[in-house]
């Protein structure tokens, strides 16, 4: 099976796996979207999900964030991985926001990618599903996944979110990038699948045998 029809054919599952895939991390707008995904660098959604409803009821907004400052910040969020520096950065951002943006998400890449702690994947994520502006943030279980589907060498994420971008269609991106994330928390997991046991591992290398070394990014 060649890549193209690899990646048919996992749009054609992954449709009928998860026809409306959730966003996995709770928030109520743009700002608490924001948030969220910065808090679940190095952190599990559902971790960060038991963490900020205490954060949103005092601090939904970036005024009101602004307010409670660093170290109110900190002390809510401190069981998150690397609650010091998150909290450092929502500080900082919730200031640019409230000087400089009227207490509002920007909609650029560039632009939120210059706010503190938003990298490139926060600010995917956020023109995505905050947005619906196409794009393709790729976490762990992507790069995981388009390594065992052999969609991408996976040298680093960069690569692998350009080499998935020219694969599928733009108009799947946002959809696409929530369903094999689910898919690979569910079924073709680190430890869970080798690249010859789930599913869709299966269907896409019948006469696979040998385990595929995961390359980390």
């Amino acid at each position: 099976m060649r890549k193209a029809e690899r990646a048919t054919l996992l749009l054609e599952r992954l449709d009928e796996f998860y026809p409306n895939p959730p966003i996995p991390l709770d928030h109520q707008d743009e700002f608490t979207l924001l948030v969220a995904v910065l808090l679940s660098a190095q952190c599990t959604d559902k971790k960060v999900n038991e963490i900020t409803p205490a954060l949103f009821e005092v601090a939904g907004t970036p005024l009101r964030m602004q307010a409670l400052g660093e170290d109110g910040i900190l002390q809510i969020i401190r069981p998150l991985g690397l609650s010091k520096q998150k909290a450092k950065a929502l500080a900082g951002l919730s200031k640019i926001l409230v000087d400089q943006h009227d207490s509002q998400v920007p909609r650029s890449f560039e632009e939120l990618e210059a706010l503190p702690g938003v990298g490139h994947k926060t600010a995917s994520v956020v023109m995505s599903q905050a947005f619906d502006v196409p794009a393709f943030p790729v976490d762990t279980h992507i790069h995981r996944l388009a390594q065992r589907w052999g969609l991408s060498s996976g040298k680093s994420v960069v690569q692998t979110e350009n080499d998935l971008k020219k694969l599928f269609p733009e108009s799947s991106w946002n959809r696409l990038h929530l369903q094999i994330i689910f898919y690979g928390r569910e079924h073709c997991t680190a430890r869970g699948c080798d690249g010859t046991r789930c599913g869709l591992c299966q269907e896409l290398y019948p006469k696979r045998r040998k385990a595929v070394v995961w390359k980390k990014p």
